[in-house]
């Protein structure tokens, strides 16, 4: 008999990918989302890429009432929580807006879990709760530091409300994933990342800029202790990411997580900087990227890659797809949703 998964913020990027892996490993999927911060068109491109008619229900996780009746109407086997905001910018000049949403509606999800028998939840969680490590890659032993914004404090609380909750009430498993930097799009190019107004992400940035969207794109500071200069990070392809959300439900509904709550690191392991990302889109899709390096950025971190030890020996999954793959998805989206040749 087939297993049901929800997925909350499932309209949204990496939640639209991962119902794609989630239908074509065999599972049945509700997508819930109250569309504040995305569209429709993700959820059919969904449909079209799977040729499955997933149901859709436009919900708002933080208001309790309307989240039940989800319950009501499907039984859900297994949970993978997507809902939330995500601009640390905004964060920072909202954050009561980002606590009561991103912990709010988690809370809601776990107690409607508990309330209807219990199950499994996989947290998107981040490698923001990492700060700047002290050793790098980062393992999932690495200290947690305090947060650098309301954002990156909502994954670290909310952590620990998945811990705490399924140490208090039988029946409920958990798995965080602490993604590093997701980026691309579906090699069939229907669905990819569609931010609203000015990106805060740096590839959509990239690609508008390229397609001509944009003027310029900044590179916030190259002066910092990288071989280049500018800020190293850890770029994991979204269908990659996506997948590990497949392998994480499995492991709990199959009996083979070893603890109740687990946490994984979800990247590459390989760092890359701000300046060898443009250059490898720049070479791959064969355009120009017009960018210029302006000063530092508050809250940046220098430097933050993954030990993804854990997670390939462990969960069993690995990064398959290359940078230059991943980065010709990244315009092949931006060119489909502008109608460029």
């Amino acid at each position: 008999m087939k297993k049901t998964v929800l997925v909350t913020g499932g309209a949204g990027y990496i939640g639209s990918h991962t119902s794609v892996e989630l239908l074509e490993a065999g599972f049945d999927v509700v997508i819930a989302d109250n569309l504040s911060n995305a569209e429709m068109t993700a959820v059919e491109g969904v449909r079209k890429i799977t040729g499955v008619d997933v149901p859709f229900e436009k919900i708002d996780c933080n208001d309790l009432p309307q989240f039940e009746t989800l319950f009501s109407k499907y039984k859900f086997d297994a949970a993978i929580h997507f809902a939330a905001y995500k601009a640390v910018g905004e964060s920072v000049s909202e954050p009561l807006k980002y606590y009561a949403n991103n912990l709010g509606s988690f809370i809601n999800l776990l107690s409607l879990m508990q309330k209807h028998g219990g199950g499994t939840v996989v947290f998107s969680s981040s490698a923001t709760v990492y700060s700047q490590p002290d050793v790098l890659p980062a393992t999932e032993q690495t200290p947690r530091k305090p947060a650098n914004s309301p954002y990156g404090n909502t994954k670290q609380m909310a952590e620990d409300i998945l811990r705490d909750s399924i140490a208090a009430y039988p029946g409920l498993r958990g798995i965080a994933l602490r993604y590093f930097n997701p980026i691309g799009a579906h090699p069939s190019a229907l669905i990819g990342e569609l931010p609203k107004g000015v990106p805060s992400n740096l590839v959509p940035f990239i690609t508008q800029t390229a397609a001509g969207i944009r003027e310029c794109l900044n590179v916030f500071g190259d002066d910092y202790n990288t071989p280049d200069g500018s800020c190293l990070r850890d770029y994991i392809d979204i269908v990659d990411l996506a997948k590990a959300h497949v392998v994480a439900v499995n492991r709990m509904l199959e009996g083979k997580n070893k603890a109740n709550y687990e946490i994984f690191n979800v990247g590459t392991g390989r760092p890359v900087s701000v300046l060898e990302l443009i250059r490898t889109f720049e070479k791959v899709n064969h355009v120009k990227v017009n960018h210029r390096i302006t000063e530092r950025r508050p809250g940046d971190v220098e430097a933050v890659w993954a030990d993804t030890t854990l997670a390939n020996t462990e969960l069993g999954w690995k990064a398959e797809r290359s940078l230059e793959d991943t980065l010709r998805s990244a315009w092949a989206w931006e060119k489909h949703l502008r109608g460029i040749a």
